[in-house]
C-alpha cells in the first residue's frame, strides 16, 4: 500500500536561500531512491520560510529505507540550525 506523507518546515527568514539549496539536493537525491513515487517541494504562498514536502512512497518499507539515507541525515543536521520550529510530519494511506 502506498504511503502518503506531508512534512511541514518553518525556516528562519535569514536562511531562506540556504534552505532552498538544502532542499534542492534532498529532492534530487530522494527522487533517485527505489520506491519514491513523488517527492515535491512546495513553498507556502502566504508564509515566507514555510515549506511542504509532498511525498508518495511505494510502501512503508521504502520510506523506512529513505530515513537512513545519507542525504536525508545530512539535510536534517544542516537544516535544524536554520529552522524556527520542529518539523511536523503527517503520514497516511489513501482512503478514497
Amino acid at each position: 500500500m502506498n504511503l502518503h506523507i506531508i512534512a511541514l518546515f518553518k525556516f528562519n527568514e535569514n536562511y531562506l536561500m540556504e534552505a532552498v539549496e538544502l532542499f534542492q539536493n534532498l529532492v534530487k537525491e530522494t527522487r533517485k531512491e527505489e520506491g519514491c513515487l513523488q517527492y515535491d517541494l512546495i513553498e507556502d504562498k502566504d508564509n515566507k520560510g514555510t515549506f511542504f514536502l509532498i511525498e508518495l512512497w511505494e510502501s512503508v518499507d521504502h520510506h523506512n529505507r529513505h530515513n537512513g539515507q545519507d542525504h536525508l541525515l545530512d539535510f536534517r543536521k544542516d537544516a535544524s540550525k536554520m529552522m524556527e520550529s520542529t518539523v511536523e510530519v503527517y503520514k497516511g494511506f489513501k482512503i478514497y
